[in-house]
């Protein structure tokens, strides 16, 4: 099954990318010294016992309600083959969300409901996110009763947290207990290129929320992350890393507000977001294969259910330079070849 990601493609990595988002304000510089330092000659600690003792500080619970993944589309698919061994069942996503989830469950045979569909058969595994991707919208919290979250799997995908330029999470602390919360800080670092991930376990729930631990254990690879993915986790606990991203905020709205009035201009329906990225929708149809060949690269939200739209990320003055460029381009191109069709 074919999975549409941005970044880099068989071409490598694009001059300017606006396809991911990932913070375009550049690596943490603790986060990048921290990485370049680790020792690859050796093998880390298989139980990340550290990391996990300090991941669990900063989070305010027990080290046991730690599972580190080595990427959280990694844990994507094993709490997807875990749940479903230990509850068989359908699996319920978002309308418009990350296609890691629905790719998970048609993996291993699962039925997938997306948003509010009915369904004959019970959900066991329930995905939301905050906020959410292609959107960045600031999600609204449906399933408030805890007896709801509690009552089967729930996971909240807080992977675009750290980016989040506005607003804040409608999930309460009591909420955030009693489901899986996915953690993956290496888009809000600018530390792509660097995998590792984590989960916050839930503190309870109706279903033997222990042995679903246990059995996710089991099912991890031995070194579920590399030295430099553990120096990327650890660095992502301390405090001076974390003021880096949230002072990178400021830069990246200014940034996103003229993108979005850049592409207004241009005759783009532009959508609001309370991330560092968000929907565009072209006056026309765009060749992005064209764009490409420029250096440019965007995403088409096609693989989100939004065929037609793009979601664009917050970029640096140059990038937009060479966007506007490129699209010049392209119009001027069109102009021609009408020019010359009509003179045939």
């Amino acid at each position: 099954m074919k999975r549409t990601h941005g970044g880099a493609d068989a071409q490598g990595a694009a001059r300017f990318d606006f396809s991911t988002c990932a913070n375009a304000a550049g690596p943490c510089p603790a986060a990048l010294a921290a990485v370049q330092a680790a020792d690859a000659t050796r093998y880390p600690d298989p139980a990340s016992t550290k990391l996990r003792r300090a991941l669990a500080e900063r989070h305010g619970v027990s080290p046991a309600r730690v599972l580190i993944a080595a990427s959280a589309s990694e844990f994507i698919q094993r709490l997807t083959a875990v749940t479903g061994r230990l509850w068989p069942g359908a699996v319920r996503v978002p309308r418009h969300a990350y296609g890691d989830y629905a790719h998970a469950a048609r993996a291993w045979g699962r039925a997938l409901l997306q948003g509010q569909a009915a369904c004959t058969e019970a959900v066991t595994l329930s995905w939301h996110a905050d906020p959410g991707s292609p959107r960045g919208e600031n999600a609204v919290l449906a399933a408030a009763d805890e007896a709801v979250l509690t009552a089967h799997p729930h996971v909240l995908d807080a992977v675009y947290a750290p980016l989040r330029l506005q607003g804040t999470s409608a999930w309460p602390d009591a909420a955030r207990d009693a489901v899986f919360v996915l953690h993956s800080p290496n888009k809000a670092l600018g530390l792509t290129g660097v995998r590792g991930a984590y989960a916050v376990a839930p503190a309870r729930a109706a279903y033997d929320v222990q042995a679903c631990c246990a059995a996710l254990d089991a099912a991890a690879p031995s070194w579920p992350l590399s030295a430099q993915g553990q120096a990327m986790l650890l660095a992502w606990t301390c405090p001076e890393v974390q003021r880096g991203v949230h002072e990178s905020h400021a830069l990246l709205a200014q940034w996103k507000l003229s993108l979005q009035q850049g592409l207004a201009a241009r005759g783009f329906a532009v959508e609001e977001s309370a991330t560092n990225f968000f929907l565009a929708r072209p006056p026309r149809a765009v060749d992005l294969q064209r764009l490409r060949a420029q250096g440019v690269a965007l995403r088409d939200a096609a693989s989100f259910g939004l065929a037609g739209c793009w979601r664009v990320s917050a970029q640096p003055p140059a990038a937009q330079a060479a966007l506007w460029n490129a699209l010049g381009r392209l119009r001027a191109d069109a102009r021609n070849e009408v020019a010359q069709g009509g003179g045939a």
